[in-house]
């Protein structure tokens, strides 16, 4: 155990001092904010940050820019999103001046019910192969999206990412490493290799790839709109795939999906509004931690101090236990989303945390019942747009119709089997969701969009991007540059309990003595080595008229301007 700490706090002690290593910005930052006037692309890719500026420079929009960056996304990040999908958007429109959500979620297929999972046997529902696949919510996001709000049309939208499958792109690091992973364990399935595997292996660092597939199903897209994808050739042959392969989503199930426009919540932190999406994602968990901690003076023990690392952690416990019992498909249960974020509610949950010991459990509240891409973009008339998008499980299902170039999602998997759960299986609901979009407002303004990925990491990455901006006063590279804290082990939205406490994973940066003193608090430490990755932002400052764009250094991503 000695061995082990001390390995760790010269990994951290010799991380953390090369982070310093800057004349101007925080400690933390890798490199200066982006700084522009008419427009801001942040992605977890280069090429498709270019591209989200060559939509502005040719006179679309944010909404346009994002379209166009998630679809480029799709092909050159498949380990992390891609049509197959689901998606969710917070929109600040400029000409309302008011912010939009956007639920993009698919929901279970009507023709399979939970008997059947336990007349087959199955304590729950399996992460890969056709079980898990709900209905992919992309396609008909981004034509909702630009129906609403665009203003290039499709064709022209589109058309970067199908001229880049068709001609092909280099593969970059990161995602040529996590294509490399995944290879592994979906190439079994059939079809996968060819789409993903044409000379025989997954495509490595610096190699061109291309994606005729996906490039025609683009196309399609382009000139029928989203009933290509839902209705016809492309739905059939997702649904005989599908079913192929054990699966139940039918054509039916494809073309009765519909998006939902919904109402963003809010809490108001230290006077900044910080808005997410409420259930069936998570975004509520972010809202629930920064009302708990508002109440101390985080500035004073700052981001490297115990009492900072230990109050988050138990703030994030108990909202992740309300996070198990309640947030589900809304259209399902009533969900009691107002007393969840409420200042009260939050002053009752306080008082279970002891400042000097870290709980091995919480229960939770009393309430009446009633790999992921992120990416923003904002525009020379105000226009400023945060997406999510996602497979889940890196590429998701596994299961890839013939033809169509992109592997289905598998976010059944996180339904549950638990009788009377707010999120247990049952046809046509949407499952819990871990991806979240996120915005700040400060005087009913726009101040930042930001987000980023990694599961159950989301809200508490929120969170601490909040903390980071407001309370210790970090510029917008710095503050998703800081190292990180993850909590993992306590409830999951499955129905499983924490009853050890679970882990407490830093990243390197954290020093020495608060790694003790946190042990001698009882938590439970892990070494992790940037596994948090995938924060993009961009920040309005209304006083000089310009937009800073932030891509974090643990993805290939780039924030640029014009």
């Amino acid at each position: 155990m000695r061995l082990y700490l001390t390995l760790f706090v010269f990994i951290a002690t010799y991380q953390f001092s090369i982070a310093q290593d800057r004349v101007t910005g925080r400690s933390f930052a890798t490199r200066s904010e982006v700084i522009a006037q008419n427009g801001m692309v942040a992605t977890s890719q280069p090429l498709c940050t270019q591209v989200g500026i060559d939509i502005l420079k040719n006179g679309g929009n944010a909404i346009d820019a994002a379209i166009a960056c998630n679809a480029c996304l799709g092909l050159m990040e498949p380990t992390g999103c891609g049509i197959g999908g689901d998606i969710f958007a917070i929109v600040w429109d400029a000409k309302t001046q008011k912010l939009y959500g956007l639920n993009g979620s698919g929901r279970s297929p009507k023709g399979l019910t939970k008997q059947w999972f336990l007349d087959n046997d199955y304590e729950k529902i399996p992460a890969f192969g056709a079980l898990p696949i709900s209905v992919p919510g992309a396609a008909k996001g981004w034509f909702d999206l630009h129906d609403r709000f665009g203003k290039m049309p499709m064709k022209k939208v589109l058309q970067p990412a199908i001229d880049y499958a068709r001609s092909g792109f280099p593969v970059s690091e990161l995602i040529g490493y996590y294509l490399g992973r995944s290879g592994n364990f979906l190439s079994k399935y059939p079809n996968f290799k060819e789409t993903y595997m044409p000379s025989g292996k997954m495509p490595a660092k610096g190699e061109i790839f291309k994606n005729p597939f996906l490039a025609n199903t683009y196309s399609q897209l382009a000139k029928g709109g989203a009933d290509a994808f839902y209705k016809g050739k492309i739905a059939k042959t997702i649904a005989d795939h599908v079913k192929e392969q054990g699966g139940f989503l039918s054509e039916e199930d494809l073309a009765t999906h519909t998006s939902e426009w919904i109402e963003p919540v809010s809490t108001n932190y230290r006077g900044y509004d910080v808005w997410e999406l409420p259930p069936n994602g998570q975004g509520i968990a972010a809202l629930q931690i920064l009302n708990i901690l508002e109440k101390y003076d985080l500035k004073s023990y700052g981001l490297d101090s115990p009492e900072y690392v230990h109050l988050f952690t138990e703030a994030k416990k108990l909202a992740f236990e309300d996070r198990a019992k309640y947030y589900a498909d809304m259209d399902f249960n009533k969900i009691p989303v107002k007393e969840l974020i409420s200042k009260e509610y939050a002053n009752k949950r306080r008082e279970l945390i002891d400042e000097n010991r870290a709980a091995r459990r919480y229960d939770p509240g009393n309430l009446e019942h009633g790999e992921t891409i992120y990416l923003t973009t904002a525009d020379k008339d105000g226009n400023m747009v945060s997406l999510i998008q996602s497979n889940f499980r890196g590429m998701g299902s596994g299961i890839t119709p013939p033809g169509l170039g992109f592997v289905l999602q598998d976010r059944g998997e996180l339904f549950t089997l638990e009788d009377n759960h707010f999120n247990e299986y049952e046809p046509g609901k949407r499952p819990f969701h871990t991806i979240i979009p996120a915005f700040i407002t400060k005087d009913g303004k726009p101040w930042v969009s930001f987000g980023l990925m990694g599961g159950a990491m989301q809200p508490q990455g929120h969170a601490q991007i909040v903390i980071n901006l407001i309370d210790f006063g970090m510029n917008l590279q710095a503050a998703g540059d800081a190292p990180r804290i993850s909590h993992g082990g306590s409830s999951q939205p499955t129905g499983e309990q924490m009853s050890d406490g679970g882990w407490l994973s830093l990243e390197t940066g954290f020093d020495y003595e608060t790694i003790r003193a946190l042990m001698r608090m009882r938590h439970r430490i892990r070494y992790s080595n940037g596994i948090y990755g995938g924060y993009q932002a961009i920040m309005w400052d209304d006083v000089n008229k310009v937009y800073y764009g932030a891509s974090e250094s643990r993805k290939d991503g780039q924030a640029a301007g014009y």
